[in-house]
């Protein structure tokens, strides 16, 4: 009797996988680069390209009740491309098409996984595990993790400790879940308000960036791979992305050597140093150059200047194709990937182009040791992550400790912390025993409340600032009126707002903007919407939704005009991903703060601070300017400082690193000495409040221009009311060091301290 052909092919592939448990490689007491030279021997030039190749992969399972597979389109991936890496599983929002209903919570996350995990195992010829990565900018993107105050709102609270937390809740819910990379944190420099991703940044300044990052890294692991929920962060975007001409997302940057060295670089390799091990290219192009085949960036400086060996470069999505596509660089996919992978990229995000790297090493266009170092340093850290050895993850655990009660609490500090007051006349903090209408489009819409690169969230998981302020005072108290759309100026109704406005002693008016994709739409396998869409959406923020100007859109300025008329004390709240123009709330609010997108317990955290259960500790890491005709107003511009324009003045309405309080701080007896400086600080208010001193070196007689000031440090500090502390701040040379006009960093000029 003849055997199938299946039996006699999964009989095969059981004998291939016995012998390749002989091979040294799967010895986990041999040395990691044995290990890896070894699994290298044995591989065929398809199998070295697919480890290079990173792959969508939200389509790679199927639920079935309560058990989960691997889908037959991932097998198929896996078996004839030898797929070695996954991004995006357990993602769900509009684009990948799934829901609550269809998607993956923590614990189906795990079993999506393992799944995976033993299949690359168990049906492959040298069963090696893949790697999956995972969006996590402020969290990981997936149902039912912890959303935290996007990247602006996390750096808006200028802790480095909080941070550090922040990475370890992020790291542990990838790992317990199946993950291993993740994506962010971002360090694009916010030097353009109108481009779409601002609020995914931490930032306009190179020192608070890296400073940020690298407390983000060290909580994500540190690069030692080793520790149950260490990962292999990945910073974005290598690089100048967030500087694009016009706010365009993708568009061109313009910078000089000097100003990359000096500036945009320094970031990365702060969060380098303090362990990340991957780095994603970026969607721009510099003097001609697109990122993603810069091999002067990619190689000469990351590799051979800054010794980033250990860890991998990955194309951003389709940044490979887009060589081709957008660029036009390269006259075909294989040309693509031939240019990114000899400029230093390893991995192909998207991987349209890398499985054309067969063909290329064959016909002789690539040389095999090219292929060869890039696939080294994907199996490197796969050693290094024991995944040979513990490939599979507990589901149980997962859907136990993924958003637990610390990972709240901590949502709820960080947004605490972020939240920045700009105005206050004295109206704040607000008596409890105030009747309060919370009134505006991003009052009571959770989804407002989040950002770009966020998951559906689960019934009563988010908190919005009118459910939050509801809780506090309970619902007599509290009243609310949407008043309008961020954009729709059909879905309006200001006279409801108006009646509610008249109805109580404070009105709240929450406005801004949103980066929330539509989640009311269902959709088709095809990507189709079941029904037609008869709404505007809220969106003008978030990847690929650049702004030409900073207007608040739609009716909300008629609604904060009839709100104002009514002659009720007015506090304005801005929930936004970019510093939107605030004039109006400047000049007529008797209290006006920015919560950024504040996240998952973003409501509650702003009711505190509202009320006084927090005071607000929070300070700028952006500048937000009173016109785009001002742009660019980032605070570190080169000499010469900005003069006033006819219509107006070049300062912007509020500076990089402010923020009030409920509280006072004083400064006294500052020492200089020419290591650094230090002075005492008092809380002369009745509060208990957070100061963030913020030190600054200005450069005087120096070869090369500098700007006026340059953040060097700075330190999050606690005090009781009528309590004094003392903080120093100690420099070495590199901490004061410039790239002059040889292109050297070196110690030059004077250096005068400024707060």
């Amino acid at each position: 009797m003849k055997r199938p052909l299946v039996t006699i092919a999964l009989a095969l592939i059981a004998l291939i996988g016995s012998a390749a448990g002989k091979y040294p490689y799967r010895d986990a007491n041999l040395p990691i680069d044995q290990r890896v030279e070894d699994l290298l021997s044995h591989m065929t030039i398809e199998e070295k390209a697919g480890q290079l190749v990173c792959l969508m992969g939200w389509d790679s399972y199927q639920i079935n009740g309560k058990k989960v597979t691997t889908s037959d389109k991932f097998r198929h991936e896996v078996d004839s491309l030898h797929v070695g890496m996954y991004w995006a599983v357990f993602r769900a929002d509009p684009w990948t098409r799934k829901t609550i209903a269809n998607g993956l919570n923590p614990t189906l996350a795990a079993e999506a996984a393992n799944a995976m995990q033993r299949y690359a195992i168990e049906h492959t010829r040298l069963g090696i595990p893949i790697f999956l990565a995972e969006e996590a900018p402020h969290g990981h993107m997936a149902i039912g993790s912890t959303v935290f105050p996007t990247g602006l709102g996390m750096a808006a609270t200028w802790n480095t400790e909080l941070m550090q937390q922040v990475g370890e809740v992020i790291g542990k819910e990838i790992r317990l879940q199946g993950g291993h990379i993740s994506y962010g944190p971002v360090l694009d420099l916010a030097r353009e308000p109108r481009w779409s991703r601002v609020e995914e940044t931490l930032g306009e300044d190179h020192y608070l960036s890296g400073e940020m990052a690298a407390a983000m890294i060290k909580g994500l692991g540190g690069g030692n791979l080793s520790l149950p929920y260490s990962t292999t962060a990945t910073l974005k975007h290598f690089i100048a992305y967030g500087i694009s001409e016009g706010g365009q997302n993708g568009a061109r940057s313009i910078v000089g050597p000097r100003e990359m060295k000096q500036v945009f670089l320094p970031p990365f390799k702060r969060a380098i140093d303090a362990g990340a091990l991957s780095v994603m290219t970026s969607y721009n192009s510099l003097d001609g150059v697109p990122c993603t085949s810069n091999k002067q960036l990619l190689t000469e400086m990351l590799r051979e200047e800054w010794g980033f060996d250990r860890g991998f470069v990955v194309s951003d999505l389709f940044s490979i194709d887009g060589l081709k596509g957008t660029h036009r660089t390269a006259t075909s996919s294989q040309e693509a990937a031939i240019q990114a992978l000899l400029a230093g990229v390893d991995v192909d995000l998207g991987g349209n182009c890398y499985a054309q790297l067969v063909e290329a090493v064959r016909s002789g266009k690539v040389d095999e040791t090219a292929l060869d170092q890039a696939v080294r340093r994907v199996l490197r850290l796969k050693f290094e992550m024991g995944l040979f050895e513990h490939p599979y993850v507990d589901s149980k655990t997962a859907g136990k400790e993924v958003n637990n009660t610390n990972a709240i609490a901590l949502a709820r500090q960080v947004a605490q912390q972020s939240i920045t007051l700009l105005k206050n006349d004295g109206i704040l903090p607000l008596s409890k025993d105030k009747k309060v209408a919370v009134i505006g489009p991003n009052a009571d819409n959770l989804y407002n409340m989040l950002g770009d690169y966020t998951a559906p969230q689960p019934e009563g998981k988010v908190i919005t600032v009118y459910q939050g302020i509801k809780s506090m005072l309970g619902s007599n108290q509290c009243i609310y009126a949407k008043g309008c759309a961020i954009r729709d100026t059909m879905d309006c109704d200001i006279p409801a707002a108006v009646e509610a406005a008249r109805q109580v002693d404070v009105v709240i008016a929450v406005v801004g903007g949103s980066s929330a994709r539509d989640f009311k739409t269902s959709y088709e396998d095809t990507g189709a919407a079941t029904a037609e869409q008869n709404f505007i959406s809220d969106m003008e923020c978030g990847e690929g939704f650049d702004r030409a100007t900073l207007d608040l859109l739609g009716k909300q300025i008629d609604l904060l005009e009839a709100l104002k008329k009514t002659g009720k004390p007015l506090v304005v709240v801005y929930i936004e991903g970019r510093p939107l123009n605030k004039n109006w709330a400047d000049e007529n609010a008797d209290a006006l703060l920015t919560a950024y997108y504040p996240g998952e317990q973003g409501g509650s955290a702003i009711a505190d601070v509202l009320f006084g259960d927090y005071n607000p500790s929070g300070r700028l890491p952006v500048s937000v300017p009173r016109h785009v005709g001002q742009l660019p107003v980032y605070y570190n511009k080169p000499r010469p400082a900005a003069h006033d324009y006819v219509e107006m003045s070049a300062q912007p309405l509020y500076p990089f690193g402010y923020g009030l309080s409920y509280t006072t701080f004083e400064y006294s007896d500052s020492i200089t000495t020419p290591d650094g400086i230090s002075y005492n600080i008092t809380n002369t208010g009745t509060r208990k409040g957070d100061e963030v001193v913020q030190l600054y070196v200005k450069n005087t007689g120096t070869t090369v221009v500098q700007p006026e000031r340059q953040l060097k440090a700075f330190k999050r500090i606690t005090l009781e009311p009528g309590e004094t502390r003392r903080v120093t701040f100690l420099f070495k040379d590199i901490d004061l060091k410039i790239v002059n006009d040889k292109m050297q960093w070196i110690v030059e000029g004077q250096h005068i301290f400024l707060r």
